[in-house]
């Protein structure tokens, strides 16, 4: 007993070490909220403009929050935070299917090309995206939808074309899951289909929810192309468009406030969405460490 404490104890130095790394931990834990807690202060201040002498706020209102969502003659919140809930939603249930169902394929069927196709989507994943954002555009302007209400349409498409190419986290994943079980499955007599949808889905909850969250905040945080394809067209804006228009030299000194009161309900949507798949993720895990 008296050789067990001895080995619980730890050694000065190793004290010491454990000590400094809790205060490094520390520090960067407050560097990294700090500036989270900072624009939410700025969220509440009363004071108008950019710039301030003191890092807190001298005082606090509601009315940034207040223009926001009602003043609709210069910059309709409200109308943009739709647009993008549309737009994301509608994008991550369509590139979810997309990415799962590619991974799957490629995890778990033998077919031609099947290596080609990897290789090609792994050389593509080297050159960035808004390589092809022109043509993207000439395109879509083509099929008629850069104008009006198709912009979303053409947001949507965009977003969800290319994620078939993302495949490579979660087939990753899917190869980690025994085989077996799906030829069991299928001696069963389950289709291809089933085993998908009642086997393989089930016991990759964690790579889905990554796969929704990735997929849900691209397009939401998305400004190049949505700036590009919206152009103009101010009853399409997205936040991310609408965030940037409020910098402007025309509207930083009246808006600024209200740009920070933007920035901390546009990150409302994702922390619902974490908090509330963070619970299938962890019955996942547990899930996948019983078996």
């Amino acid at each position: 007993m008296e050789n067990q404490l001895e080995k619980n104890k730890l050694s000065p130095r190793r004290r010491a070490v454990n000590v400094l790394v809790h205060v490094l931990l520390a520090v960067l834990a407050l560097i990294w909220i700090l500036p989270i807690v900072w624009i939410i202060l700025t969220s509440f201040r009363a004071e108008p403009g950019a710039y301030t002498n003191t890092f807190l706020p001298q005082g606090y209102t509601l009315n940034n929050y207040i223009k926001l969502l009602t003043d609709q003659n210069v910059l309709n919140f409200p109308k943009m935070f739709m647009n993008t809930l549309i737009i994301a939603i509608c994008s991550c249930i369509i590139s979810t299917f997309f990415v799962l169902s590619v991974a799957y394929s490629l995890s778990r069927m033998r077919f031609k090309f099947r290596k080609p196709y990897m290789n090609l989507a792994m050389i593509l994943g080297l050159f960035p995206g808004f390589m092809t954002m022109i043509a993207q555009y000439f395109i879509l302007k083509s099929m008629g939808l850069t104008e009006g209400s198709m912009i979303r349409f053409g947001l949507i498409i965009v977003y969800c074309a290319c994620t078939g190419l993302g495949f490579q986290i979660s087939k990753g994943f899917f190869d980690t899951i025994p085989r077996s079980i799906d030829e069991a499955a299928i001696m069963d007599g389950a289709t291809q289909w089933q085993v998908f949808t009642r086997i393989t889905m089930p016991l990759a909850k964690p790579i889905v929810i990554y796969t929704v969250m990735t997929a849900f905040i691209a397009p939401w945080v998305d400004f190049i192309f949505a700036k590009v394809l919206c152009r103009a067209n101010a009853d399409q804006f997205t936040v991310a468009i609408g965030l940037w228009n409020m910098l402007q030299k025309e509207y930083i000194y009246q808006w600024y406030t209200c740009f920070a009161a933007g920035a901390v309900l546009i990150s409302i949507p994702i922390a619902i969405l974490f908090l509330y798949m963070q619970r299938f993720y962890v019955e996942g895990m547990s899930g996948a460490v019983k078996g």
